[in-house]
Order: C-alpha cells, then structure tokens, then sequence
C-alpha cells in the first residue's frame, strides 16, 4: 500500500505580518513580562527567546496539523480548509481574546510533541492500585505487559510529572485495600563513579563510589541496574526499587538492589528536547533511599493510604528539584479516612515532602458529615471536596441526573476542574469573553475555533496505552472561560448572583438560603454551552470519531490568565488595587530592562540567588459599585457563583478555590453540605492579605496605586528590545530558557 506523505499546514510570514500590523495583543499589566518569562521558548540559532507571534504560529502550526485526515487526505479542500481556520486561531491567541492551555503553548509545534503527545495535555490521573503496564513507552524488562504491577502506578505519576503535566492519585480505601503485603526487605546501594561531574553532591546523600564498591562486593547476589541518562532511566529505577519489594515482580527473588546513577547528567547541565536544566542525581538518590524506607517499614504488612501519598509526594519533590519543572499533584482520599484527612499537621514531614500534593476527600451526594473537614479547612485549607457521585452522573447540573453519562470516573487533575477516568489527561482551551467580544469576535465562533484546537490534542501520539484506550474512548475536552467576573460586568452590569431567597434543600428538605441569578447571564451562557457541544458534534463527524463525552469546564488559570490581565477563571480579583511580586533568577535578563523601566526590585528573603520584583496593579471595574474582590466577597456568594457555572456551564466541574475570612470559618460545613448536590469540586483557603514578607498579592489603596504607578517611566517590552538590540551589536550573548520554570499545569 502506498503511504502518502503528510501535508503539513504553514502559516505564511506575508499573513503574519499582516496580523501584526492590523491587531494589537490584549496585554495585561503583567502580560508580556509573564509570557516572556514562563512561554518563550529559547531559539539558539538566533540566540535569543521567541517573540509573541513566533510562540503562535509554532502553538498554532502544531495544533492544526494533528488534524487525522492529513495523514491520508492531501486534497486542495482539506489544506485550505484547515489553512483558513489556522489563520483564525492565530489572530485569536495572537490578540489574547483566547488562548490555548500553557502546555501547548509551551510544547505544540516542537520536536518533543512529535515523540510525546502527552506533554501537551496539562494534567493527568491514576489510581494508586496494582495495574498492569501494557504496550506502553516505559516497560520494566522483569514485566511483561500484562503482569499487574504495584510499581506501574507510580511510574505512570513520575512520569507525567518529569514531561510536565500535573497529576491526580487516587488513595481512596476501595484502591489502596487491592494492594497487596509487602514482602521483602530491600537492601538499596547506589553507585556513582568517581569520574562523574556530580559524584561529591551524590555521596553527600548516600551514594557509594562505585568503582570501589564493585571491586569489594565481587562475589555478592544482587541485582544491579545501570541508569541511562534519561526520563525512564529516572521512571524505571523506581519501579525496580518498589518492585523488588514485592515476590510477585521480584522474578530473581533478590533483596539486594544496586543502581548505577553513573550517567545521568550533572546538575546545570542543559535537557534537551523538552528544556531546562538538569538537577543532577542527587534528588533521584534522596528520593530512591526515602521510598526504600518507607516499604522495608511496612514489610509483611499494606501499604496504606498515607504511604502512598508520601511516595507519591516524594516522586513529586525530585521533580521540582533544579526548578526545572514545576509539579502538580493532588492525593484523593476517602472521606472517613482520618489518618489521610491529618497527614499534614506532623509538621516535620510537611516540610520535608507533604508539601508537594494537594489533597481532597471522595464523597458522594449522601454524605453529610462535613464538620472534621471544615475544621481542618479553617486550620489549612485543606482538604478539598471532589464530589464522584455528581461526576459519573451528571453534564451540567442544569440538564439533570443522566445516569453512568461518564461511569468510569474516579477522580481528578490537580486543579479540580476535569473529573477524570484511571490514566485519562485533562485537554484544556481557554477563552476570554470580555476581551473576545471587545474585539470583534462572535463568541460562538470562538469558541468553535477553541473545540476544534481541543479535539485535535486527543489525536496526538501517548506514550501509555492506558491513556490511548481512555482518549480514544472519551475525547473529553475542558473549553474554559477565563475573566469570567470581569466579562460578567462588562457584559451584564453586574455580578451574576443578585441574592438570596428562602428554600429548601432537594434531600433532606430544611430551609436553606437559595441563590437567585442573573437571568440574562444564565441564557448566554447556556448559548454558549450549546455552541460547543454542536462544534464538537460536527467536528467529529468529520473526523468520524466519538464526540466527546463532555466538552466545559472552568480552569483556576492564573498564569495565562496573567498574559490578558483578566481574572483568573471564575475567581474575584484578590484586590482591587495590589502589588503583584514575581519572582525571577539572578541572572534572567528581564530584570535589567525593568530596572531600566522603573519598576521596585528587592533580593528574594527566602531563596537564594532570585530576585522579587513588584508590579502595580489594578483590577478592570475596580471603581465600579458592582466590583468585589476576593477580600471583600462573601464566602457565600463564591459558593453560589460557582454552583452557576456548574449547573449551566461546565459539563466536567469548575475548579474554584473559595478564600474566606476569620468569622466565615463557622459557615464552611454548612455551605458544603447545601452545595453537595451541584458542585462536583471544591477547596477553601483563608484571605491572607498580605501577613507576610514579599507576598506574591499585597493589597493596597487607590493613592499608593498612583504613586506605584507613577514610578514606572518605560515601556519594559520596547525596553528590553532596545537592550537586547544593544548586546547584539556589542556581541553579548542573550541567557535563555534554561532558567525557565519548563512549564507544568500551575505555571504554564
């Protein structure tokens, strides 16, 4: 059979140059220094970082070319078709009235996609249970891929995170009770040899000199692993080490496990491909003796649902080591499980790894004993509610109970806002309403431009088979509105709860406090809501693929949102006037052309080597008399606001973080347990002002606002291309994206 060779879509410099000239990037006051920082990609030939329309146009190409019918249609039709909505796309993200997820901008058009179509998906769950590895990317070779595996979960976790994404585990008793008893004592060596770059830094943490161990140990029984210097050589060293534990994948029945971290790169040393900079084996090495101890612990005894959370936090802390990438982890635990719910007061291992999750609590509409969550809430914010009964059974609140609509769910990404099946991503594109609409756009023509960018992401190539078979299943996609409380003034005159009325709550009947909304509000959205499920609809027709089994969601965003200067997702502004800090490397060459600008810059108090700079803000409509912040806002119009993108927005869930004062602490369970029946997650944190050093928000009045403002003489982006202009003349090379975070689910 003849192969034909892919068409690949192009956008032409001639068509660039004329959307530069014709449309203006909705830049936020934080906007084109966030995007410079976080999403432009370091070009060596040029020895410089991407432009704005360069980030775009590698964003855009890479997206429409995952179109399926390329690969086998290379009519003149399909190429315009697909060309013309290519040019759409760009001047959408190009002028910020939508942008898709930081991972596409960050990963869609480069080398790394093409091998790794997970990176595009921002985040990812799986159920900490023995699963079996199947025609995956990563196979440990003493496994065949139908053999259950209690490692197979956390390697699927550790690598997510090392390629960037987020991910959701699920330590609920129904997972962790299929686990079975630890078996043996691992005795764990760790070699390094003495030529290596990274050998002092490794033997501080435990590391034996290989060259000297391997001459003693000549005659001893032990397994010994060389570690490439790569993600699965990191993956693959871990599931030995937890599957050594166990006599079920122990094939060799040996207790005596030795790795060789010999060639695995030093730290500072540049990762190709995905970006960054090497941490060096050092982590790995902490993190591989922590992990032993844990299991030799609990030998002849399961694991529960706390050793599996630390595991998985431990996984999480190695990846940020060398802030090269940022991880996102949320642990699932159930509701009763009280040694879960208080994992985080033993204040020695927070510091140490609990840090690195989230964690929230299953629950069901039935249960109604919300006050040990509540306390722990008031105390640190944690955990937050996922509600799977309202996830299997229901779209948007709105269209009613639809029985098993999306049976296979058992959990969630890190943010809460995709309920999500065992080893499914979630597929984000983000829409920002107010600034659409301001310029031009036909909301449903965005987001019908925003369904279709999405649709395409669930025809890239994964590395696991257990998220192919999930994809191909769902397609689910998660098209988000961004700036939501500004589009809501903007566009209706005021916010969308207008108060409260009396009730009664649908399951047990008692009077409750009934939220009454903006009418006008909830027909458009709904319109909107309608416009992509019916993109979806025919688009997969197209494609001739399932549609997907559910379309919205609302994002907590920040950072993107950030580049457009909105709000974030469905939250308030957290003041009407602030200072935003943002904190960046010593040696990151943006901070010279804000010194030049104006702007405050500070040594960071608490790292090393980084600098913190202040940004003046102030919020669209911070003057209006409609306008509240997330200082001002009840707890209970929160809870209402996001029970109304729920119940005629988003079919997956609205990821909401609801910030509450002092005296609304007594409220939390009450308002938990009234909103039980709509909102499919949830999590509370106190309004922190600003009661400490250099917070990253610090409110302020309208007076120091001005006076902030005032200080600021240039333009920072004409600024640092008139200095970077300068170097190139003087031959000076320009620091790239080695310093850059690398872009996981909460930065990008």
């Amino acid at each position: 059979m003849k192969t034909i060779q892919k068409e690949k879509i192009n956008l032409s410099d001639e068509f660039i140059a004329q959307i530069k000239q014709s449309v203006k990037p909705h830049w936020g006051p934080l906007g084109w220094v966030t995007y410079k920082r976080t999403y432009a990609r370091y070009l060596p030939k040029k020895q410089r970082t991407e432009n704005w329309d360069e980030t775009v146009k590698r964003t855009v190409e890479g997206n429409i070319n995952l179109d399926p019918r390329l690969q086998h249609d290379t009519s003149r039709k399909i190429k315009d078709e697909l060309t013309q909505e290519a040019q759409k796309l760009f001047r959408l993200i190009y002028g910020l009235g939508a942008t898709p997820s930081g991972r596409n901008l960050w990963i869609s058009g480069t080398n790394y996609q093409q091998e790794h179509g997970d990176a595009l998906n921002n985040c990812w769950f799986i159920a900490i249970r023995p699963q079996a590895y199947g025609n995956s990317q990563i196979l440990p070779e003493y496994l065949t891929k139908d053999q259950l595996a209690v490692s197979m979960p956390f390697s699927f976790m550790f690598d997510q995170l090392m390629k960037g994404g987020g991910v959701g585990f699920s330590v609920t008793q129904d997972n962790v009770k299929q686990l079975p008893t630890v078996d043996n004592t691992v005795n764990l060596t760790i070699l390094i040899s003495h030529t290596s770059k990274a050998y002092d830094e490794t033997v501080k943490m435990g590391a034996k000199d290989k060259e000297q161990w391997l001459a003693d140990h000549c005659a001893d029984n032990y397994d010994l692993y060389e570690l490439p210097d790569t993600r699965e050589g990191w993956v693959l060293s871990n599931a030995a080490l937890i599957d050594h534990h166990f006599s079920s994948t122990n094939i060799n029945s040996v207790t005596h496990l030795v790795l060789d971290v010999s060639q695995i790169r030093a730290r500072g040393e540049a990762i190709h491909g995905f970006g960054g900079t090497a941490s060096g084996p050092a982590p790995l090495v902490e993190m591989l003796f922590d992990i032993n101890q844990i299991l030799n612990d609990q030998v002849e005894k399961k694991l529960s649902s706390v050793d599996c959370t630390d595991i998985g936090n431990l996984i999480g802390k190695t990846v940020v080591a060398g802030n090269v990438r940022r991880s996102a982890e949320l642990a699932l635990g159930s509701a009763d499980d009280h040694a879960f719910i208080t994992m985080k007061q033993d204040q020695d291992k927070l510091y140490h790894h609990r840090w690195a999750s989230n964690n929230s609590v299953a629950v069901d509409s039935n249960f109604d004993n919300y006050d040990e969550i509540a306390d722990s809430l008031r105390k640190n914010g944690e955990p937050g509610i996922v509600n799977l009964d309202l996830s299997k059974n229901y779209g948007r609140i709105a269209d009613g109970r639809q029985a098993n609509i999306d049976p296979d769910v058992e959990g969630t990404n890190p943010c809460g806002e995709i309920s999500l099946a065992n080893g499914e991503p979630c597929n984000l594109f983000e829409v920002f309403p107010g600034i659409a609409t301001q310029q031009g756009w036909d909301l449903q023509e965005v987001f019908t431009l925003g369904t279709r960018f999405a649709k395409r992401v669930t025809f890239s190539h994964y590395d696991w088979e257990i998220s192919r078979n999930i994809i191909a299943q769902n397609r689910r996609i998660g098209i988000s509105m961004s700036g939501i409380q500004d589009w809501f003034l903007s566009e209706f005159g005021n916010r969308v709860v207008r108060g409260f009325g009396e009730g009664n709550d649908p399951v047990t009947g008692k009077k409750i406090k009934r939220p009454i909304y903006d009418q006008k509000a909830a027909r458009r959205v709904t319109q909107l809501y309608q416009a992509v499920v019916q993109a979806d609809k025919e688009y997969s027709q197209v494609l001739n693929c399932t549609p997907s089994l559910k379309h919205t969601t609302v994002k907590p965003s920040g950072t993107v949102a950030k580049l457009a200067g909105a709000s974030e997702g469905m939250h308030f502004h957290y003041a009407d006037y602030l200072i935003q800090r943002i904190r960046f490397q010593d040696n990151d060459p943006l901070l010279l052309a804000l010194n030049a600008a104006g702007y405050h810059l500070e040594p960071d108090v608490y790292t090393k080597n980084t600098i913190c700079v202040e940004f003046p803000m102030r919020a669209p409509h911070a003057d209006d008399a409609e306008f509240v912040s997330a200082g001002t806002v009840s707890i209970a119009e929160q809870f209402a606001t996001q029970a109304f993108l729920q119940e005629y927005w988003s079919d997956n869930a609205v990821s909401c973080t609801i910030t509450f004062q002092p005296e609304e602490g007594s409220k939390i369970s009450e308002l938990l347990n009234q909103y039980r029946v709509i909102t499919k997650s949830t999590s509370l944190l106190p309004y922190s002002g600003a009661n400490f050093k250099q917070a990253p928000k610090e409110p302020i009045g309208k007076k120091l606002f001005e006076q902030k403002s005032a200080e600021i003489k240039q333009d920072v982006q004409k600024t640092f291309e008139r200095q970077n202009q300068d170097r190139d003349k003087e031959g000076f090379e320009i620091v790239g994206q080695e310093d850059c975070e690398g872009g996981a689910c909460p930065v990008k």
